[in-house]
């Protein structure tokens, strides 16, 4: 059954990326979450999508003692999605001011799955690709997806490159998955999870072409199409 993955937890609902969202996805029906995985200056690993606070001040030039209640840390997120999964994306991106080539994140991420023994419940996916290639070196244990827009290359090659490089699933946004885009990553046993639909038209076709999760706002309404479905 396709799995429901809850955009920054029920985000349509609730606050995004906070404890609030994660419990509610797990409520409206959520297989899974899917949450933001960002620094502060003392390294402390936390939950927030942009790079700053909605008052300016970045994230990664605060302590974590400097930031809203609201913001909460990366395992204490990871507790509140008990007992659904969790796709952490990784936020490590060139034109950020938080981007850290030694990938602190990732380290970091991997020793917590490690520690949590969460690997069968987490699929770790991030737009930077070296970041993944990262999480692999630490960890060829822990499931990984690309994040991707628009790749200057096909399907095809961005599939196979994928899979040889021993990440396990796609993450496209929604716009370019078609029959072509779903060939591409059967023919090279790739997972799709795709972002982010609240449409359930297009959720109804989406279950059709063969996706294997949709990355929604609206979890409840997924789970609906997707039991309609099945």
């Amino acid at each position: 059954m396709v799995r429901v993955i809850a955009h920054r937890g029920a985000s349509a609902a609730a606050a995004e990326n906070t404890i609030e969202a994660f419990r509610l996805a797990r409520e409206l029906g959520a297989d899974w979450v899917e949450l933001d995985a960002r620094r502060t200056r003392d390294d402390v690993v936390i939950v927030h999508h942009d790079a700053e606070l909605s008052d300016g001040r970045t994230i990664v030039e605060l302590e974590a003692g400097e930031l809203p209640p609201s913001v909460c840390g990366l395992e204490a997120a990871l507790e509140a999605c008990e007992p659904m999964s969790i796709n952490i994306e990784i936020k490590n991106w060139p034109l950020d001011p938080d981007f850290d080539e030694t990938e602190r994140v990732a380290q970091h991420v991997a020793q917590l799955v490690d520690r949590l023994d969460l690997r069968t419940r987490v699929l770790v996916s991030c737009f930077h690709y070296p970041t993944l290639q990262r999480i692999k070196i630490l960890d060829p244990a822990i499931p990984t997806a690309f994040l991707h827009t628009l790749i200057d290359k096909s399907w095809l090659e961005l599939a196979a490159e994928v899979a040889q490089d021993g990440h396990q699933a796609l993450h496209p946004w929604d716009g370019f998955v078609d029959e072509p885009y779903m060939a591409a990553a059967r023919e090279n046993n790739l997972e799709v999870n795709v972002w982010t639909v609240d449409d359930p038209l297009r959720m109804a076709e989406l279950i059709q072409l063969g996706v294997d999760g949709i990355c929604t706002n609206v979890p409840d309404i997924a789970r609906k199409v997707v039991s309609d479905a099945s």
